[in-house]
């Protein structure tokens, strides 16, 4: 078979809402992302039987290891915090989940949501653009569900990805973090929110600022970045390119709830041309 053009590896995980849920996780926004920039995208994860991947994920290709149980979060917003609970977890994804056919992938993505990947899973893909979506090895649930940070000794750990992407809330002030993640991966990207990203590449930070937008949720805004930046980087080789991409697919992103404002690429070079003053500086 042919290997797709991008794959994301975590849970697709029930965002609970209410007395609903809708689909969510770094592999949900990410593969829904890659998909309407018109490359061939790829899931490999583990849920339930009662998850509809097909409706949710109608032009991705999803290989499912099925579990008892689909990870389930609840998100609500205090302040413009997210506070999260954690009320079921799948299984991890291992190795033997990952199809002969996605090891040949031209962009993966390791998008755990709770540590359900290993970071070591890297090394399946020797010929890949790896970006680590890092938040999901940064969290830890409490007896009573509830999630806080937990720090993260990620130093070689990240070894042979191209990109790392976390955002502030999650790595706050641990600066001894990112200086091991700058020795051991070329770009490393910490998103703030409506303040943008600071960008690492070639021994300095570079900052960019966030396209003007009309936020409705904020959910999903960091992994549609970290796609973006990937996807982009890989077609430009240009980190100053892909940091604008990335900025105006993440802004548009929250227009709306869920994946509804996942934009496609002439909606995202539409917003880059319109703000030429938005650049990485």
């Amino acid at each position: 078979m042919t290997a797709p053009d991008f794959v994301v590896i975590g849970h697709v995980v029930k965002d609970v809402r209410e007395d609903t849920w809708r689909p969510g996780g770094t592999v949900t926004y990410a593969a829904t992302q890659a998909s309407r920039l018109g490359l061939r995208a790829s899931v490999i994860t583990r849920a339930s039987a009662d998850v509809d991947l097909d409706e949710y994920l109608p032009d991705v290709c999803v290989h499912r290891t099925l579990s008892d149980e689909t990870t389930t979060f609840e998100n609500r917003y205090e302040k413009g915090i997210r506070v999260q609970h954690v009320w079921a977890q799948a299984p991890p994804v291992g190795p033997e989940d990952v199809p002969r056919e996605c090891r040949g992938a031209r962009i993966v993505l390791l998008g755990p949501v709770l540590r359900e990947v290993r970071p070591g899973m890297v090394k399946l893909f020797p010929n890949a653009l790896v970006g680590f979506c890092a938040q999901g090895w940064l969290r830890e649930v409490q007896p009573n569900g509830l999630v806080v940070r937990r720090r993260w000794d990620a130093g070689e750990s990240v070894r042979g990805a191209g990109v790392v992407v976390v955002s502030d809330e999650d790595i706050e002030d641990d600066g001894d973090v990112l200086k091991k993640w700058e020795r051991e991966a070329p770009v490393v990207v910490v998103t703030e929110g409506k303040g943008g990203a600071r960008v690492y590449h070639e021994g300095r930070w570079r900052r960019i600022g966030a396209f003007p937008h009309e936020e409705a949720d904020p959910t999903g805004a960091g992994d549609v970045f970290a796609t973006a930046f990937v996807i982009a980087l890989d077609e430009t080789k240009s980190v100053a390119s892909a940091a604008r991409f990335a900025s105006a697919a993440a802004g548009l992103s929250i227009e709306a709830e869920g994946t509804a404002k996942v934009a496609t690429r002439r909606e995202i070079e539409r917003v880059l041309a319109e703000n030429p003053e938005v650049e990485l500086e």
